[in-house]
Order: structure tokens, then sequence, then C-alpha cells
């Protein structure tokens, strides 16, 4: 059955690995399936058609074969259980992998999208110099708990799973603030994921797209 995935016809982020579709793309570079891609304009994403796919009019989708699924956590993992190569073959080991997984989406990423929303939506604002701070300490708060789990580790929790591909694409939203170069350990694992063939080829598939 052919994959297919929705991403934006034009990035607002320019094709630079920050818009959801990049993980999905990375997760199934990493299990080799390939898969094709419905490029969606805005406009098209608050259409019935696609809101058919995704009700709240985001990217990215997957379909496969009958099978809609919208949200980057719930698509890698149906991709890690459905292919191998994401997942550890032990039963408990796979359970800290999907662990991880939801700590990228529910923990870290949060104070991290927070800050986005400050700066871009908020940054006009009369309190936004008082609320800046306190923002870039809570996001400093998680990575100094994640550092100090990852140490001097590779990955999360021996090899590389579905949960580094999640936190590493979570963290990658950090690079242009500054923050993540405040631990030196998580920036080394950030350029791990960076330097996967799969990544590579995610990557470039969306830049592709944007400077076309």
């Amino acid at each position: 059955m052919t994959i297919t995935i929705t991403a934006f016809e034009r990035s607002p982020d320019g094709g630079r690995g920050l818009a959801r579709d990049t993980r999905v793309r990375w997760a199934l570079e990493e299990v080799g399936r390939p898969y094709d891609v419905r490029l969606v304009s805005f406009a098209a994403m608050k259409q019935p058609e696609h809101l058919a796919r995704n009700p709240f009019g985001q990217i990215p989708t997957y379909e496969e074969g009958g099978l809609a699924l919208f949200e980057t956590g719930a698509i890698v993992l149906h991709i890690a259980e459905r292919y191998a190569g994401l997942f550890p073959g032990d039963a408990d080991a796979r359970a800290r992998a999907i662990a991880w997984m939801f700590a990228a989406v529910n923990t870290i990423e949060p104070p991290i999208l927070d800050l986005m929303t400050a700066k871009l939506l908020e940054g006009d604002k009369p309190w936004t110099g008082e609320r800046l701070p306190l923002v870039m300490d809570r996001i400093r708060d998680r990575l100094k708990q994640l550092a100090a789990r990852l140490g001097d580790g590779e990955w999360l929790d021996g090899a590389f799973s579905a949960g580094d591909l999640m936190m590493a694409s979570v963290l990658l939203r950090l690079r242009a603030s500054g923050i993540l170069d405040e631990f030196p350990n998580l920036a080394a694992y950030v350029a791990r994921g960076e330097a996967r063939p799969a990544y590579k080829r995610a990557f470039a598939a969306q830049l592709a797209v944007n400077t076309r």
C-alpha cells in the first residue's frame, strides 16, 4: 500500500526541518518505506478535504490504505509499530521508547512552543519583556533534567529509537534561541540525530520543496 503524507506547500521555516512533516519523513526513512507527499497551501488546510484527514487543519497527515492519521506522535508511533527499525525487540525497552516519545511532545515541547509564541505572536505586547525570561527559565529547567538523564550516553535508552527521533526533533526548535548550546551533551545529541543518513534524506526532501 502506498503511504501518502501531507506537508506545507511552502513551509514557514523555509525548509529548515522544523515543520512537523520532517519527523514523519525521518521515521519513514529510518524504516526504509517509500512515501508520496501531497503538498497543501494554508488555504487548502482549512478546506473540507483536508479537514477530513485532520480536523484541526494542520499538517502532517498520514494515509495508508484505509487508514488516515494525524498528530506526529501518533503517526511516528504507528510507523514504529508497523515497520522494523525504530523500536527495540525487548518489550520493556519498547515501552521506555514510547515513554520518551510522550516526554518529547508532552514535557519538553510545550515550553519551547511557548517561547516561539512569545517571540513571534506576542513580541509587541507590553508584558513580553517580563514574560520571556520566565519562559526561557522553564525551558532551562526541563533541559537540565533531560541533560542529567542523558549524561554521556549516545541515546536516551541504549540504541536509537523513535523516542530519540521525537526528542531530537523537538530540541531542534531551540537552536536559533541559543539555549541548546548551554547544554553541550544535548547539543551533541541533536547533532548525532542530524548526522543520521535517514535524517539527512528527510531534511533534503523538505528543503527541496521550499527551494524549488
